[in-house]
């Protein structure tokens, strides 16, 4: 356990309707605010895997936000960010589609189980 504040990440619809999964949790333990689809709110971290219709985004249209949520964490080093293995649950990807965007997260996100065997080559 560490001392530094932990934030909850999970996936989002870009209309911030919490209200399933992950994103229910956050909602309900951390602070996650509804109708905000994006970025940190209470202690939690929204990144959208669907749009604001609640539809699975394309995985070139998720990246950008994973890019933004590396650089957050990396900006953030007071923090420690508890990544759940988004868009794997509602949004339907697998693992080994979503886990090589996160080659390069910064030493304070935690890395689900889910995403380990394909981030073993990362740096």
């Amino acid at each position: 356990m560490t001392d530094k504040t932990s934030i909850f990440v999970f996936g989002s619809n870009l209309a911030g309707r919490h209200g399933k999964g992950a994103a229910l949790f956050a909602r309900q333990k951390h602070g996650a605010i509804y109708g905000q689809g994006t970025g940190l709110q209470g202690s939690s971290y929204a990144i959208p895997t669907k749009d604001r219709n609640v539809k699975t985004l394309p995985l070139e249209a998720i990246r950008p936000h994973v890019e933004r949520f590396c650089r957050f964490a990396r900006e953030h080093p007071d923090l420690t960010f508890q990544l759940t293995p988004i868009g794997c649950g509602l949004a339907g990807y697998k693992p080994s589609q979503i886990a090589p965007m996160f080659i390069r997260l910064p030493s304070n996100v935690e890395i689900p189980p889910e995403f380990l065997p394909y981030l073993n080559d990362a740096e």
